[in-house]
């Protein structure tokens, strides 16, 4: 906890930090957050609702990240910006509005659990279109933006229209057709998901674990992607590490995700270092951001299949140095640490986590289905 907290306090410098605090609403910090439908929001000037930052411990300066609420029958104030977004809409029903040129601006509808992306400097405004309030989560990469620029004025107020992303061409943000496979990642192009809580997702993916299905979203030219898991009741993913600042959102089931540094090694409680593990709780709405080089476990310990929305760096089409370098190898999270990469394999894994699964389990009255394991030496 000291080495977070001391790396909070550092971040507390950086024009990002200074720009969240002069908006003036509430910064909510930790590993996660259990349930972002809940948190205490407040008027936001500048954008015409109410809101409130979250600032996780793991998203390291990387990534930002906020919740907002347009009150019934209301929009937000139209905005622009030079870092990215991909919102995920966690209450009620309304449309955007987008456009470089107000004589081409296009609308599209979205519901609870709706998930896109505003193009790059591209002119959006978000409207209420039903009786209750409207909560929407944000995920961005405002912090580098503002790190490099440090100029709000310049942020939100810059003439360039990125042309080669969104031209307002007809059906941007239907949903996209195109899906295929790079290296071992499914990869789907589209700027629109009408629910990323309940669509279908096609391809198993039994890397991470038996019976897991995962595709990779790619929106709007974005370098800020992510991607949706499933995994079935009385199974969790293998632990594995990658750089910092991806947000993860569970969209369905409960159960628990453990955290602990790379330095305690893949069996922290045989070695002793067992204090240092961090569990984070997690049921539908929660977040919670891995800090980088950090091992991550998630478990489902309830009844229904477990899906999780994770947004993060790793374009498969626009790629970045600082992700490959940390990443080391493009499929490094699927890979064995045995063989050079950063995902431990069940028979090399902590035996002590298998038993406090199989507790939770039993607390619940869920059967495990865990493959029999015999353990490495």
């Amino acid at each position: 906890m000291g080495e977070m907290a001391d790396l909070m306090a550092a971040l507390q410098k950086t024009p990002y930090h200074h720009w969240m605090k002069a908006e003036g609403v509430p910064v909510a910090e930790g590993y996660g957050i259990e349930d972002v439908r809940e948190l205490q929001l407040a008027p936001w000037p500048r954008m015409g609702g109410r809101g409130s930052f979250i600032h996780l411990y793991g998203m390291e300066g990387l990534t930002g990240m906020y919740v907002a609420e347009i009150p019934p029958g209301d929009a937000l104030k139209p905005e622009k910006h030079l870092y990215e977004e991909v919102i995920c809409v966690l209450s009620g029903q309304g449309a955007m509005e987008v456009w470089q040129d107000e004589r081409k601006k296009q609308t599209f509808e979205w519901e609870p659990w709706s998930l896109f992306s505003p193009p790059l400097n591209g002119w959006h405004r978000m409207i209420n279109g039903g009786r209750e309030p409207v909560r929407f989560l944000a995920v961005t990469t405002a912090p580098l933006v503002m790190d490099i620029f440090h100029s709000a004025e310049f942020i939100f107020d810059c003439p360039q229209a990125f042309s080669d992303r969104y031209r307002a061409e007809e059906g941007y943000f239907s949903v996209g057709q195109k899906q295929y496979t790079v290296g071992m990642q499914s990869i789907w192009e589209t700027n629109f998901i009408p629910n990323v809580k309940e669509f279908n997702i096609k391809d198993e993916f039994f890397t991470k674990g038996p019976d897991i299905k995962l595709v990779q979203f790619e929106p709007c030219g974005n370098i800020l992607v992510g991607h949706v898991a499933d995994w079935p009741v009385g199974l969790y993913h293998k632990a594995h590490y990658h750089d910092a600042g991806a947000v993860l959102m569970i969209l369905r089931s409960q159960g628990y995700t453990l955290l602990w540094p790379m330095d305690a090694g893949i069996r922290p409680y045989e070695n002793g270092r067992g204090g240092e593990v961090v569990e984070v709780k997690w049921s539908e709405g929660a977040v919670l951001s891995p800090p980088g080089g950090w091992f991550h476990q998630h478990f489902n310990a309830g009844a229904e299949a477990a899906r999780q929305l994770a947004i993060r760096y790793g374009s498969r089409i626009h790629r970045t140095g600082f992700h490959l370098a940390a990443q080391k190898k493009t499929d490094g999270v699927y890979i064995s640490v045995k063989d050079g990469g950063t995902m431990i394999e069940y028979e090399d894994e902590d035996p002590e986590i298998r038993r406090q699964y199989e507790a939770a389990l039993k607390k619940n009255a869920v059967p495990c289905k865990m493959p029999p394991v015999k353990y490495s030496r």
